[in-house]
């Protein structure tokens, strides 16, 4: 779900820009340009390392160390000879969940593996090195005309992309992708390794891992050992391969070592990563749909699921368990979302946005041939947004996709529905059971963290808001049945949902499976109601093609306008889970008149924040016993505390979670995972003032491995560096 959760961000955003000169923090740069575009401002900062110590296709450098977890939903780096990854603990939130249970619940007492053999594999975890990348715009771009519609372009692209993608693949060996740049102005080429079998090697509880929880989610100052530990296992040839016994741990190319100096003020930090999305060009209009129509409709909706979920979590350590991973993803996107609408006002990003569209309308103006090209370019624009807010369109949207990811009942339905083909093909007996096989698999899937009690009522919720917030003529026409059979009333309906439906239940879906209708299936109340929201929304999709078509093209002829009228500026590629390098200062902030936030946060803060009433602010009882003792072993400074947390000046968004953060040397000294918020509109508006990364001392992660957790089989693996400050 947290996944599902981070793709829902990703359908938020878009594209990015920076003035050359401004101070190294603002930017997330593609590796293989950092040394034409930005090394010497790196070592202006304090980089020690050689360019092609940072990135070289043809050696091993850092890119080798770091990795895109899952597809990109996460990073983390490599840390040992034997394939040791650090990542977050919030993204190893979903596969410790999913190994947890009343008896072995490794989310409360956290998971730490004395030996290779008691390693869990994790299905469906990959983890993605980056073997190269490469410039493919000519390519891309030599069958495209200014005359053709953005479909028969998209259309002319799709086809060379496919051809890029097979002449890399080295016959299915790496996985290979190409994504467009500057709202598809340019397009790069990325050639992956992809590994397999991804095992779960330790976890600190959750007192720990998400000490603050939501209460401090995206807040400074914050007390969070946010980290996990995973490992690559590769076949004994070294090469990708599925899940075995006979797997044998990653060698890799390169691993980071472990610094143990600490950080200080002003300090050299990069941070490598697969950042998800920014959308820092988008226009005024965009700003005003985001806190007029998306925003609203994120939070109210999110909001109400969280509340059903929690209420039921609070009441059973079963449902808390089933849905720990749902609730974190979903909450996280909430809270993001109140954050950036907050962040857009505060900072005046509507004012800054049109002061841009100003500066590029006066540029157009001044010449004949821009006005030809770009002339129409913000009234269109202003013209699609428009039509957008007069049809609801962002509203519906957004109602539409949450109801989808907040409702399992809705969700079931569609992944069942290969279901339907099976059944009109007219197979029977063996064949027949054969066929559906894959569908017992993804009923243990789905049943497993999923509560019908729970359920019913995030459905019923979900019905009645979409009901207050679409258009009575734009409504689904399940309504039409809920207020003929069911009086409108919607939770009467959900009742009769979960009472009926063949997906309803694990028992009531491999009854069915076991003797399969067609008749019953289409006649099931869950999908006739899944059917009839998702055929709604089609329908919408299509009749709002045309204005698509019309702001995708202007987005794209702003952008590459924009960057033609400022030719000085060097502008960075939006994020877009691709492999991106940002590199800044250990930095303090002022967050509002009179207030300073120091760069570092001690253990002293967990023990001032503890609550025992509080489950987000539990301090675990052996945690509280090393505090009042001080035997923090060598991990502590050089006062003898026991710093927790760090802030750097660092541009991330989803996807850095679990990046690693870099000294100047080469080495680990952190762990990003987490923004701050009084810049939570940054994905759309970098502030340079406000902007930080929350980052989890390196040091204190070696504390827990090994004071808390005495799991000195992992601290002899890693490799260590110290240098005397000078």
């Amino acid at each position: 779900m947290r996944k599902l959760f981070f793709t829902l961000m990703m359908l938020v955003a878009l594209s990015a820009g920076l003035r050359a000169g401004n101070p190294p923090d603002e930017g997330m740069w593609l590796p293989m340009f950092v040394e034409r575009l930005n090394y010497t401002d790196m070592q202006s900062a304090g980089l020690k390392l050689s360019p092609q110590e940072i990135y070289d296709i043809n050696n091993a450098s850092l890119k080798d160390a770091i990795v895109s977890l899952g597809g990109g939903f996460c990073t983390a780096e490599v840390v040992s000879p034997k394939g040791l990854l650090f990542t977050n603990h919030h993204c190893a939130y979903d596969v410790i969940q999913k190994h947890s249970s009343i008896e072995h619940d490794y989310l409360t007492d956290g998971f730490w593996a004395r030996s290779h053999e008691e390693e869990l594999p994790n299905e469906g975890l990959t983890a993605s090195f980056l073997v190269k990348m490469d410039d493919v715009t000519s390519r891309v771009m030599e069958r495209i005309t200014p005359e053709m519609t953005e479909s028969e372009r998209s259309a002319s692209i799709a086809k060379v992309v496919e051809i890029l993608k097979q002449e890399e693949s080295a016959d299915g060996k790496y996985e290979v992708s190409v994504k467009g740049f500057y709202n598809g102005n340019e397009f790069y080429r990325f050639v992956y390794e992809v590994y397999k079998d991804v095992r779960l090697v330790g976890a600190p509880p959750s007192a720990i891992g998400k000490f603050g929880g939501d209460t401090d989610n995206w807040m400074w100052p914050r007390h969070t050992g946010d980290f996990s530990i995973l490992r690559i296992y590769s076949g004994p040839d070294g090469k990708p391969a599925e899940y075995s016994k006979e797997n044998i741990p990653l060698k890799p190319k390169h691993f980071l070592k472990i610094s143990v100096d600490g950080v200080e003020r002003e300090d050299f930090a990069m941070i490598w990563g697969y950042p998800g999305t920014t959308d820092r060009y988008r226009t005024s209009h965009g700003i005003q749909a985001t806190l007029n129509e998306i925003n609203p409709a994120i939070i109210k909706v999110a909001g109400t699921i969280l509340e059903i979920m929690k209420a039921d979590m609070d009441k059973s350590d079963e449902v808390r368990i089933k849905y720990a991973s749902n609730y974190a993803g979903l909450a996280n996107f909430w809270k993001n979302k109140i954050g950036e609408s907050r962040g857009l006002k505060r900072l005046d990003v509507y004012d800054k946005k049109k002061a841009i569209e100003n500066h590029f309308d006066a540029w157009v103006k001044a010449d004949e041939s821009r006005v030809e090209k770009y002339g129409t370019v913000l009234q269109d624009l202003s013209d699609s947004y428009a039509t957008f807010t007069e049809t609801n369109y962002n509203s519906k949207l957004w109602n539409f996709q949450l109801a989808l990811f907040g409702s399992q009942m809705m969700q079931f339905p569609l992944q069942t529905q290969g279901i339907i083909n099976i059944l009109k093909s007219e197979q029977k007996g063996e064949e027949l059971q054969a066929s559906l096989a894959p569908f017992y698999a993804m009923g243990e899937g789905q049943f497993k963290n999923y509560n019908a009690k729970t359920e019913e009522k995030i459905l019923a919720a979900i019905l009645e808001m979409y009901r207050q917030d679409i258009p009575a003529e734009s409504l689904p026409d399940i309504y039409n049945l809920i207020d003929k059979k069911y009086k409108g009333d919607v939770k009467l309906f959900a009742k009769k949902v979960f009472e009926t439906s063949v997906l309803a239940t694990p028992e009531k879906y491999n009854a069915f499976l076991a003797k399969p209708s067609l008749k019953v299936f289409e006649k099931d109340l869950s999908y006739k109601l899944t059917n009839s929201f998702y055929n709604s929304f089609m329908t919408q999709n299509k009749d709002t093609g045309p204005v698509n078509e019309k702001l995708k093209r202007a987005q794209r002829l702003f952008v590459d306008g924009l960057r033609k009228a400022n030719p000085d500026k060097v502008y960075y590629p939006d994020a877009n889970s691709t492999m991106r390098v940002t590199y800044g200062k250990v930095l303090d902030y002022f967050p509002a008149d009179a207030v300073h936030f120091d760069y570092v946060t001690y253990m002293e803060g967990i023990i001032e924040k503890e609550d025992p009433t509080n489950d987000e602010f539990i301090v675990p009882a052996k945690l509280k016993e090393l505090y009042e003792k001080k035997d923090f072993g060598k991990w502590a400074d050089k006062d003898g505390r026991m710093v927790v947390n760090f802030l750097s000046h660092n541009d991330i968004t989803g996807g850095n979670s679990g990046s690693p953060v870099i000294n100047a040397k080469g080495d680990l000294i952190g762990i990003a995972f987490d923004g701050n918020w009084e810049a939570m509109s940054g994905d759309i508006a970098f502030e340079t003032e406000l902007q930080r990364t929350i980052n989890v001392d390196i040091r204190y992660v070696m504390f827990i491995i090994d004071k808390y957790a005495g799991a000195t089989n992992l601290i002899e693996e890693l490799v260590f560096t110290k240098t005397p400050r000078q």
